[in-house]
Protein backbone atom coordinates (compact mmCIF):
# COMPACT_ATOMS: atom_id res chain seq x y z
CA UNK A 1 0.00 0.00 0.00
CA UNK A 2 1.34 3.15 -0.89
CA UNK A 3 0.13 7.22 -1.99
CA UNK A 4 0.73 7.62 -5.22
CA UNK A 5 0.03 11.54 -4.57
CA UNK A 6 1.23 12.03 -1.27
CA UNK A 7 -1.90 13.10 0.48
CA UNK A 8 -1.23 17.13 2.02
CA UNK A 9 -2.33 15.89 5.40
CA UNK A 10 0.60 14.01 5.56
CA UNK A 11 2.85 16.59 4.10
CA UNK A 12 1.47 18.72 6.60
CA UNK A 13 2.53 16.41 9.95
CA UNK A 14 6.59 16.68 8.57
CA UNK A 15 6.44 20.39 7.76
CA UNK A 16 10.59 19.96 7.69
CA UNK A 17 10.74 17.74 5.24
CA UNK A 18 10.89 18.82 1.52
CA UNK A 19 7.82 17.05 -0.58
CA UNK A 20 7.70 19.60 -3.63
CA UNK A 21 9.24 22.85 -4.34
CA UNK A 22 6.35 25.23 -4.51
CA UNK A 23 6.54 27.47 -8.01
CA UNK A 24 4.22 28.82 -10.09
CA UNK A 25 6.22 27.89 -13.09
CA UNK A 26 6.57 24.69 -15.32
CA UNK A 27 9.24 23.17 -13.45
CA UNK A 28 9.41 19.53 -12.29
CA UNK A 29 12.35 17.67 -10.31
CA UNK A 30 12.90 13.83 -11.23
CA UNK A 31 14.23 11.74 -8.68
CA UNK A 32 15.94 8.59 -9.04
CA UNK A 33 16.66 6.38 -5.71
CA UNK A 34 18.55 3.07 -5.27
CA UNK A 35 21.79 3.12 -7.90
CA UNK A 36 24.59 3.97 -9.51
CA UNK A 37 24.22 0.20 -10.92
CA UNK A 38 25.85 -0.22 -14.53
CA UNK A 39 22.12 -1.98 -16.23
CA UNK A 40 20.33 1.33 -15.50
CA UNK A 41 21.98 4.47 -14.25
CA UNK A 42 23.99 4.92 -17.84
CA UNK A 43 20.36 4.60 -20.03
CA UNK A 44 18.60 7.09 -17.55
CA UNK A 45 21.72 9.81 -18.35
CA UNK A 46 21.08 9.03 -22.01
CA UNK A 47 17.33 9.51 -21.47
CA UNK A 48 17.94 13.05 -19.63
CA UNK A 49 20.31 13.85 -21.60
CA UNK A 50 18.14 13.69 -24.97
CA UNK A 51 15.85 16.79 -22.96
CA UNK A 52 18.49 18.67 -21.52
CA UNK A 53 16.72 17.43 -18.48
CA UNK A 54 18.62 17.25 -15.18
CA UNK A 55 17.39 15.52 -12.17
CA UNK A 56 18.33 13.88 -8.44
CA UNK A 57 20.09 10.46 -7.55
CA UNK A 58 19.19 9.34 -4.26
CA UNK A 59 22.37 6.90 -3.88
CA UNK A 60 22.80 4.17 -1.72
CA UNK A 61 26.50 3.91 -0.76
CA UNK A 62 27.41 0.54 -1.38
CA UNK A 63 26.34 0.93 -5.11
CA UNK A 64 28.60 3.99 -5.31
CA UNK A 65 31.46 1.76 -3.74
CA UNK A 66 30.84 -0.98 -6.42
CA UNK A 67 30.45 1.53 -9.61
CA UNK A 68 32.64 4.56 -8.82
CA UNK A 69 32.36 5.40 -12.44
CA UNK A 70 29.11 5.22 -13.11
CA UNK A 71 28.85 7.90 -9.84
CA UNK A 72 31.18 9.83 -11.50
CA UNK A 73 28.89 9.86 -14.91
CA UNK A 74 26.26 11.11 -12.60
CA UNK A 75 27.94 14.11 -11.25
CA UNK A 76 29.86 15.16 -14.83
CA UNK A 77 26.73 15.55 -16.35
CA UNK A 78 25.68 17.71 -13.97
CA UNK A 79 23.00 16.07 -11.54
CA UNK A 80 22.84 16.53 -7.91
CA UNK A 81 23.66 13.73 -5.94
CA UNK A 82 21.71 12.47 -2.56
CA UNK A 83 22.00 10.15 0.70
CA UNK A 84 20.14 6.70 0.42
CA UNK A 85 21.77 5.00 2.98
CA UNK A 86 24.68 2.88 2.46
CA UNK A 87 22.91 -0.39 2.45
CA UNK A 88 19.05 1.09 1.64
CA UNK A 89 18.22 0.48 5.88
CA UNK A 90 14.37 0.51 6.65
CA UNK A 91 14.64 3.41 10.12
CA UNK A 92 11.34 1.42 11.22
CA UNK A 93 12.94 -1.78 11.59
CA UNK A 94 16.59 -0.46 12.66
CA UNK A 95 18.22 0.47 15.40
CA UNK A 96 18.78 4.76 15.87
CA UNK A 97 22.47 4.44 15.84
CA UNK A 98 22.96 1.38 14.10
CA UNK A 99 20.53 4.05 11.17
CA UNK A 100 22.65 6.99 11.47
CA UNK A 101 25.94 4.89 11.28
CA UNK A 102 24.57 3.44 8.01
CA UNK A 103 23.82 7.08 7.17
CA UNK A 104 27.33 8.69 7.75
CA UNK A 105 28.73 5.69 6.13
CA UNK A 106 26.79 6.50 2.95
CA UNK A 107 28.18 10.08 3.77
CA UNK A 108 31.59 8.78 2.89
CA UNK A 109 31.23 8.78 -0.66
CA UNK A 110 28.13 10.93 -1.32
CA UNK A 111 29.12 14.85 0.03
CA UNK A 112 25.54 16.03 -0.12
CA UNK A 113 23.11 17.71 2.18
CA UNK A 114 20.06 15.72 0.82
CA UNK A 115 18.98 12.52 2.21
CA UNK A 116 15.93 10.46 1.40
CA UNK A 117 15.18 7.33 3.48
CA UNK A 118 14.25 3.99 1.54
CA UNK A 119 10.46 3.47 1.42
CA UNK A 120 10.58 6.62 2.95
CA UNK A 121 10.89 5.44 6.71
CA UNK A 122 12.02 7.05 9.60
CA UNK A 123 11.42 6.95 13.45
CA UNK A 124 10.78 10.19 15.10
CA UNK A 125 13.82 10.11 17.16
CA UNK A 126 15.86 9.36 13.97
CA UNK A 127 13.79 12.64 11.68
CA UNK A 128 15.09 14.52 15.03
CA UNK A 129 18.47 13.46 14.38
CA UNK A 130 18.98 13.57 10.70
CA UNK A 131 17.44 16.96 9.92
CA UNK A 132 19.95 18.69 11.42
CA UNK A 133 22.11 17.72 9.34
CA UNK A 134 20.54 17.22 6.43
CA UNK A 135 17.63 18.06 4.37
CA UNK A 136 15.34 15.44 4.31
CA UNK A 137 13.77 14.97 0.70
CA UNK A 138 10.39 13.17 0.67
CA UNK A 139 8.12 13.34 -2.68
CA UNK A 140 4.35 14.76 -3.95
CA UNK A 141 4.50 11.88 -6.50
CA UNK A 142 5.21 8.40 -6.39
CA UNK A 143 5.73 6.75 -10.36
CA UNK A 144 5.02 3.06 -8.21
CA UNK A 145 7.45 1.95 -11.19
CA UNK A 146 9.19 -0.73 -8.34
CA UNK A 147 5.54 -2.01 -8.14
CA UNK A 148 5.44 -5.47 -10.54
CA UNK A 149 1.40 -5.58 -10.04
CA UNK A 150 0.78 -2.43 -11.83
CA UNK A 151 1.14 -2.07 -15.60
CA UNK A 152 3.31 0.08 -17.67
CA UNK A 153 0.51 2.05 -18.66
CA UNK A 154 -0.85 2.89 -14.55
CA UNK A 155 2.91 3.91 -14.16
CA UNK A 156 2.59 6.29 -16.86
CA UNK A 157 -0.55 7.34 -15.70
CA UNK A 158 0.72 7.81 -11.98
CA UNK A 159 3.25 10.32 -12.69
CA UNK A 160 1.44 12.19 -16.12
CA UNK A 161 -2.08 12.57 -13.75
CA UNK A 162 -0.01 13.70 -10.66
CA UNK A 163 2.14 15.65 -11.58
CA UNK A 164 2.22 20.25 -11.20
CA UNK A 165 4.11 22.75 -10.88
CA UNK A 166 7.38 22.12 -8.52
CA UNK A 167 6.29 18.04 -7.66
CA UNK A 168 8.98 16.17 -6.76
CA UNK A 169 8.72 12.75 -8.80
CA UNK A 170 10.15 9.56 -7.67
CA UNK A 171 11.69 6.84 -9.94
CA UNK A 172 14.23 4.04 -9.45
CA UNK A 173 17.23 3.25 -11.23
CA UNK A 174 17.01 -0.33 -10.09
CA UNK A 175 16.95 -3.76 -11.58
CA UNK A 176 13.42 -3.96 -10.00
CA UNK A 177 12.34 -0.89 -11.27
CA UNK A 178 13.97 -1.22 -14.92
CA UNK A 179 10.93 -2.53 -17.20
CA UNK A 180 8.40 -0.32 -16.01
CA UNK A 181 10.92 2.81 -16.19
CA UNK A 182 12.12 1.59 -19.59
CA UNK A 183 8.39 2.13 -20.91
CA UNK A 184 7.71 5.36 -18.52
CA UNK A 185 10.49 7.84 -18.48
CA UNK A 186 10.94 8.35 -22.22
CA UNK A 187 7.26 9.22 -22.48
CA UNK A 188 7.19 11.67 -18.91
CA UNK A 189 9.95 13.40 -20.39
CA UNK A 190 8.12 13.78 -23.91
CA UNK A 191 4.53 14.62 -22.74
CA UNK A 192 5.73 16.93 -19.96
CA UNK A 193 8.52 18.71 -22.25
CA UNK A 194 6.16 18.93 -24.87
CA UNK A 195 3.46 20.70 -22.32
CA UNK A 196 6.30 22.78 -21.20
CA UNK A 197 7.73 21.85 -18.38
CA UNK A 198 11.46 21.90 -17.64
CA UNK A 199 13.26 19.50 -15.72
CA UNK A 200 15.44 20.39 -12.94
CA UNK A 201 17.83 19.09 -10.50
CA UNK A 202 17.09 20.00 -6.58
CA UNK A 203 20.01 22.07 -5.01
CA UNK A 204 22.29 20.49 -2.66
CA UNK A 205 21.42 23.24 0.22
CA UNK A 206 19.97 22.65 3.54
CA UNK A 207 17.27 25.51 2.56
CA UNK A 208 14.97 25.47 -0.34
CA UNK A 209 14.71 29.49 0.33
CA UNK A 210 16.40 30.66 -3.29
CA UNK A 211 14.28 27.94 -4.79
CA UNK A 212 11.74 30.16 -3.42
CA UNK A 213 12.56 33.03 -4.92
CA UNK A 214 13.26 31.92 -8.77
CA UNK A 215 10.03 30.58 -8.75
CA UNK A 216 7.41 31.96 -7.28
Amino acid sequence: MYFVKTPKVIQSLFPNFTWKIPSSKKVVYLTFDDGPIPQVTPWVLEQLAMFNAKATFFCVGGNVQKHPEIFKQVLDAGHTVGNHTHNHANGWVTDNIEYFHNVRHCARVVDSVLFRPPYGRLKTKQAQFLQRHYRIVMWDVLSGDFDPTISKEKCLDNVLNNVENGSIVVFHDSLKAQENLEYVLPKVLEELASKGYRFEALKNEMTIKDNKRKTA
